[in-house]
C-alpha cells in the first residue's frame, strides 16, 4: 500500500487534486492522508479561528467524501499550524509511514502559499521523500469565489448584509470580513470585535459560509495584507456616504484598492444612523 499525504487548504476539494489522488489508486492500493492547515492572519490581530476551521472542515469533507466513493481510504485532519509544520508533524506522527507528499496551492499569481515559499520548505522537511505540487485552478473549475469585505463601524450595516446575501445567493461564495481596528493604540477592541461577532453571526445564521477578523487600523493597508496572505478573487469596501462623513472616502480607499489588486471592488454606502454610529 502507497502512503499519500496530501496538504491543501482552499484547494482541498479541487477536481484538480483529487484526479491527481485518483490517479495514484488506479496505479495499485492507496491510503491518503489529507491535512488541511488553517490560514492565520498576521501576528497581533484578532481571528476567529472557529469560522475559519468550519469551513476548512467543510471542504476537507466534501473531498474525502469523493475519495471514499471511489474506494480510496482517507482521513484528514484541520490543523492550526504553518502548512510546512504541518508535514513534519505528520511525518512524524502518521502510521503507516508516508511514501509521498502531494502539496495543492492556487496558481501562482493567487497563492499566498507560494508567495510565502511553502513548496520549497515542505521539500526540506521532508526528508527525501518525492514532493508533487498540484496547481488548482477554481476559477476555471468554478469553485466558490473568495469575497474580502472591509468595513468597520458599518459592519453591521442591513444595506451591506443585504449586498453579502445577494452576493452569496448569486454563485457560490465564501465572504472575508475584515474590520481595521479604530483605535490602534487600545487592545483588545471590544466594541469592533462585539460588530464582528454579531454580523458573522447574521450571515452563518442564514447558511452563509463567513468568517472574519479585526485588522489594522488603515483600511488600505488591511485590504491588502488580506489580498497578500490570501486568495482574493473580489472585494467589496462599506463605508459612510460621502468624504464628509467617511474618513475612508476622503483617503480614496476604493480607487487605490482597484487599481493596485485589479480586482473587482465594489463600493457599499450605509448611513451612520443605521448603524448607530457616528461618522468618522
Amino acid at each position: 500500500m502507497t502512503h499519500v499525504l496530501a496538504v491543501a487548504n482552499e484547494t482541498v476539494a479541487g477536481h484538480a487534486l483529487t484526479e491527481a489522488l485518483t490517479h495514484r489508486a488506479a496505479a495499485g492500493e492507496l491510503r491518503v492522508s489529507l491535512v488541511c492547515p488553517v490560514n492565520a492572519p498576521r501576528e497581533g490581530y484578532v481571528v476567529y479561528r472557529d469560522t475559519r476551521r468550519a469551513a476548512a472542515r467543510r471542504r476537507l469533507d466534501k473531498t474525502l467524501a469523493l475519495l471514499l466513493e471511489s474506494g480510496i481510504a482517507a482521513d484528514g485532519y484541520v490543523v492550526d499550524t504553518d502548512p510546512a509544520d504541518a508535514v513534519r508533524d505528520a511525518l512524524e506522527q502518521l502510521e503507516p509511514p508516508v511514501d509521498e507528499i502531494v502539496v495543492s496551492t492556487h496558481p501562482e499569481q493567487k497563492s499566498g502559499w507560494l508567495r510565502r515559499h511553502v513548496i520549497e520548505r515542505i521539500e526540506k522537511v521532508a526528508g527525501g521523500l518525492p514532493v508533487e505540487h498540484v496547481v488548482v485552478d477554481l476559477d476555471r473549475e468554478g469553485g466558490e469565489a473568495n469575497v474580502l469585505v472591509i468595513a468597520n463601524e458599518t459592519v453591521l450595516g442591513d444595506v451591506l448584509l443585504d449586498r453579502i446575501r445577494s452576493r452569496a445567493a448569486r454563485s457560490p461564495a465564501s465572504f472575508m470580513l475584515v474590520c481595521p481596528q479604530s483605535a490602534p493604540e487600545t487592545f483588545p477592541h471590544p466594541d469592533a470585535e462585539r460588530r464582528l461577532r454579531r454580523a458573522l453571526a447574521a450571515l452563518r445564521g442564514a447558511g452563509i459560509d463567513a468568517h472574519g477578523q479585526i485588522a489594522h487600523p488603515d483600511p488600505y493597508t488591511a485590504a491588502m495584507h488580506a489580498v497578500q496572505d490570501e486568495r482574493v478573487d473580489e472585494i467589496i469596501v462599506s463605508t459612510f456616504p460621502g468624504k464628509t462623513k467617511s474618513s475612508w472616502l476622503r483617503k480614496d480607499v476604493v480607487t487605490r484598492l482597484r487599481d493596485a489588486t485589479k480586482l473587482p471592488v465594489e463600493h457599499v454606502e450605509v448611513e451612520p444612523e443605521l448603524v448607530g454610529a457616528e461618522a468618522t
